[in-house]
């Protein structure tokens, strides 16, 4: 998939115009000498592909003026160097090609086997689809590489090798397409390449993507490392020959190598820490390689006897892997005037699976362990984004979700039973039980943190051990997704939430149907399936539930649908003044909120007001919020009455002033027990006079009970004057 735009295609040109790319050129030689490790009939086959595909785009150039097979061409060499097998080659040389070049998927599957096919068609944008934004595109296009990627993970390496080749050839482009295409570099693909261990690329489109979106810094930065490099190259070359020297006397058998740090890491650790550039004293770091796991640990020892350690930057992510299958053990010591040096400690094999990832699947699959094992785990986390995908709403809550998931810190826990689990930084108690099952996410209610009660806000920390606190009934808070960090999390509540409020709304909608279809004499369950039928195609509904969870949302009147479905001529529909009231009883469902402005009670004359995403709203009759509102649009106002049986609790507020003296409060406290209420919540106004105001949320079954509760609160002597509060208005009782 390419992001470049090129120049546009010729329709005129013959098939034989003569070749811009043949078999004698040195790019051509050069990568199929590096297809070595094939067999002769796959390579053959990866000919034949270059074949194709350079006519296919004989006659297309990129923007720069190169002939576009170019491209392909250095997307299939990046594969090569991994030694991936030949239907990702050739896939990479054909990825365009039904995007571009009018080739379809069938012809594809025909000529080259469907396995390549599938690949190509994976890598495929969705251009032919209209988008209501440029963003909205972008998800799209993101949701249906993630869920190829999860059929195939060649589809992600072919993918992020052709980002590669794009951000390195950017220079043609406008500035700003420049910009926009290295921001999606930057928040999307550098991050899917850190998550599945690809680190050398992760690095480079990373310092691509800088260079093009802050080009002037970029240069800046360059120039400044530059020119500090041979003043630094002195210490570097002590700090290695010491660290060696140390090792050979410990008896560990190791080879010691500096690197420079990329460009982009310091300029994030100059923004993230607000230090200038030259604050910056590890611009180097240090790597340690040896022969086995046990090494790792005594070079560890050997270091820190040489180097004073620095508290609270050691990290072992030996015992404990990255989510992305990393290990190495990191420490930072401080070394020669004061420097100080960061070092990573690990195997061979190690080091091959931190620089290529799962790219390692394939380059080293003799050394067996270690590339089966990140293999395994990436696929587990491509089967979580499958499911994350059929839980979230559209394409664009799958992308924030999918953006936060591949967020690179994470912390590490344990269950009660000492399993660990990995979740990302930030991540809450509510996010540890979804991570063990959706079904203890769904029912938690509290969390006990190293065996302390705690809040499920609380953030995680590394080590902690977490046990959840479940209800027998499934009912997850949407003030969840104001403070859960995993994107899986998030996901499931707002599946959970969606679900629930279909289903609260069509059980309102069905009522309010109902209520409708009596003042026809008519009852639900007796409505001609063809009245359905009628109703569902004009709809474009897929089922009668959702034309039920439309009219329990406001977004469907009832008096319409029950014209459809009995057939009748809406001139002669009978007016919606007639419609029987909803009855109301405190315990709905999602699809029925009790409004907190005014909060109605069991008592009170009541109205209802559809909103789309509320549902059912229900206010006071002379609720001020509405008051004005009443008269407007006919269709939003519902008819709602308390149902005969009620026996739910229902907040109110109270407003009690008191002369201050010595346990007052507690007298009061005792009142509102005694008349069997439960006070939910209390504040104070205290001017410091003689009179203190006190505002009470408590929980009553209707009018009369609230009544009862004031009677007793305004008998004691203290009382001066007590209220209902409702909105902003007090009304004395």
């Amino acid at each position: 998939m390419n992001t470049e735009a090129r120049a546009p295609v010729n329709p005129e040109i013959p098939p034989d115009l003569p070749s811009a790319l043949g078999s004698d050129d040195p790019a051509y030689r050069v990568f199929i000498d590096s297809l070595d490790y094939l067999s002769p009939a796959d390579l053959a086959r990866v000919e034949d592909a270059f074949v194709f595909s350079e006519r296919c785009h004989r006659g297309q150039a990129r923007i720069s003026g190169e002939a576009y097979i170019t491209h392909p061409l250095a997307v299939a060499g990046a594969l090569a160097d991994w030694k991936m097998d030949a239907v990702a080659i050739m896939a990479a040389l054909l990825h365009d090609t039904i995007e571009d070049t009018g080739v379809t998927k069938e012809e594809l599957a025909q000529r080259f086997g469907k396995p390549v096919a599938e690949l190509v068609e994976g890598l495929s944008k969705l251009d032919r689809l209209e988008f209501a934004s440029q963003h909205e595109a972008q998800a799209e296009n993101f949701r249906k590489m993630l869920l190829a990627m999860a059929r195939d993970i060649r589809v992600i390496l072919i993918k992020l090798t052709d980002r590669l080749h794009n951000m390195q050839t950017l220079g043609s482009m406008r500035p700003d397409k420049r910009r926009r295409i290295a921001r999606e570099t930057l928040e999307i693909y550098a991050p899917i390449a850190n998550r599945l261990g690809l680190n050398t690329l992760f690095r480079e489109l990373q310092d691509l993507a800088f260079q093009n979106i802050y080009p002037n810094r970029y240069e800046v930065l360059e120039r400044a490392v530059k020119s500090v490099r041979g003043n630094r190259k002195e210490m570097v070359q002590r700090i290695l020959s010491s660290l060696a020297d140390k090792l050979a006397q410990a008896g560990v058998k190791a080879e010691v190598f500096g690197r420079q740090k990329t460009l982009y890491s310091i300029y994030r650790k100059m923004i993230e820490k607000h230090l200038s550039f030259s604050q910056v004293l590890d611009l180097y770091g240090f790597r340690v390689v040896v022969e086995d796991e046990m090494s790792c640990y005594r070079a560890l020892g050997a270091l820190h006897a040489l180097y004073k350690p620095l508290p609270g930057k050691f990290k072992d992510y030996l015992a404990i892997p990255k989510v992305n299958g990393y290990q190495s053990l990191h420490t930072t010591l401080i070394g020669p005037y004061g420097t100080p040096i960061e070092i990573q400690i690990r195997t061979r094999d190690m080091h091959r699976l931190a620089q290529e990832g799962v790219a390692s699947h394939w380059l080293y699959k003799e050394s067996g362990k270690f590339s089966d094992d990140l293999h395994d785990k990436t696929t587990k986390w491509l089967e979580s984004l499958v499911e994350m995908q059929s839980m979230s709403g559209d394409s664009s809550e799958f992308y924030e979700h999918a953006k936060v998931d591949l967020f690179p810190d994470e912390v590490f826990v344990f269950t009660p039973n000492g399993k660990i689990l990995t979740l990302p930084r930030g991540a809450t108690a509510v996010d540890f039980a979804y991570a063990v099952h959706t079904d203890i996410g769904n029912r938690c209610v509290a969390a006990r943190i190293n065996r302390e009660f705690a809040p499920l806000r609380t953030e995680l920390q590394n080590g902690d051990q977490i046990e959840i606190v479940t209800a027998v009934i499934p009912n997850p808070n949407p003030a969840w997704l104001k403070f859960v960090k995993s994107g899986r999390t998030r996901s499931k509540i707002r599946h959970f939430l969606r679900s629930a409020h279909h289903d609260s709304s069509a059980a309102l909608g069905k009522r309010m149907l109902s209520s409708e279809l009596a003042r026809y004499g008519q009852r639900l369950q007796d409505v001609p399936v063809a009245g359905w039928g009628r109703v569902l195609d004009r709809s474009g509904a897929q089922a009668e539930g959702h034309i039920l969870s439309e009219i329990g949302t406001g977004q469907r009147p009832a008096g319409d649908v029950v014209v459809e479905l009995l057939g009748l001529d809406p001139a002669k529909a009978l007016p919606a003044s007639g419609t029987a009231p909803v009855l109301i009883n405190g315990s709905d469902g999602v699809a029925v909120h009790l409004s907190t402005c005014c909060q109605p009670i069991p008592g009170d004359p009541i109205v209802g007001s559809l909103d789309a995403t509320r549902g059912l709203v229900v206010h006071t009759h002379d609720c001020l919020r509405i008051r004005r509102h009443l008269g407007q649009d006919a269709q939003k106002w519902v008819d709602v009455e308390w149902a005969p049986e009620v026996h739910s609790q229902f907040d109110v507020r109270i407003r009690v002033e008191i002369r201050n003296q010595r346990g007052v409060l507690a007298r009061i406290s005792s009142a509102i027990a005694e008349a069997d209420s439960n006070i939910m919540h209390i504040s104070m106004d205290d001017a410091g006079g003689m009179y203190t105001t006190l505002y009470f949320t408590l929980q009553v079954r209707d009018r009369k009970h609230l009544a009862r509760v004031m009677r007793g609160i305004r008998h004691l002597p203290e009382v001066s004057r007590i209220s209902r509060i409702r909105d902003s208005e007090e009304r004395s009782t």
